[in-house]
């Protein structure tokens, strides 16, 4: 058991651990009262259980493992918050949300680093780092209201630079709105909003 600050967050096996990144977008977090929330990628559901003080949140990790055990935490916090296991946006097909928020799986990795199980997803990023982050960019735009928001994770090692120029690209107002260092890589937490 792990305590951020009023919260106590149960870590479950085969399922990520709270770490920098996930306390650095729950320290910088831009939830409104009454926002309709999605949290990709969940993990143990500390960033979701954050965000429900204000919002009404949707929770969705690949891992069943990490949805089972966001679900418990946020029993143990009485938070209110929607679990669903599947890819991305797969779980909430035709739903759209006032802010989107992703701790993407940035490493780059190859074969070698993988060790089969499915804790790999929450931090294989592919070759460069992008496989996921990309997928993630090309669809998040169609799951935003108007004016919503976007606030993800990424570090150096998976090109911070170019995340920017893509949502720039699809119209998005982006800026870094926390970054951190950590040993070898900058940890920082990306905001986009959509006109």
């Amino acid at each position: 058991m792990i305590k951020y600050k009023n919260f106590k967050i149960r870590v479950c096996e085969n399922v990520y651990a709270p770490a920098e990144d996930t306390f650095l977008l729950a320290d910088n977090l831009r939830v409104r009262e009454g926002d309709e929330v999605l949290e990709i990628g969940t993990g143990t559901g500390l960033v979701a259980i954050v965000a429900a003080e204000k919002a009404n949140v949707t929770a969705t990790d690949i891992n069943p493992h990490a949805v089972e055990c966001a679900a418990k935490n946020a029993e143990i916090n009485n938070a209110r918050i929607r679990t669903l296991q599947g890819d991305l946006f797969e779980p909430v097909k035709g739903e759209k949300f006032d802010v989107i928020l992703f701790n993407a799986p940035y490493l780059p990795s190859s074969d070698e680093d993988l060790t089969g199980e499915i804790i790999d997803k929450a931090w294989d990023g592919g070759e460069d780092g992008r496989r996921i982050i990309d997928k993630f960019i090309k669809e998040v735009k169609g799951h935003l209201r108007g004016g919503g928001m976007v606030q993800m994770v990424q570090s150096s090692l998976s090109n911070i630079e170019k995340t920017i120029e893509k949502l720039e690209d699809m119209g998005f107002y982006v800026e870094i709105t926390a970054s951190e260092r950590f040993f070898y890589e900058d940890i920082v937490v990306i905001t986009a909003i959509l006109p």
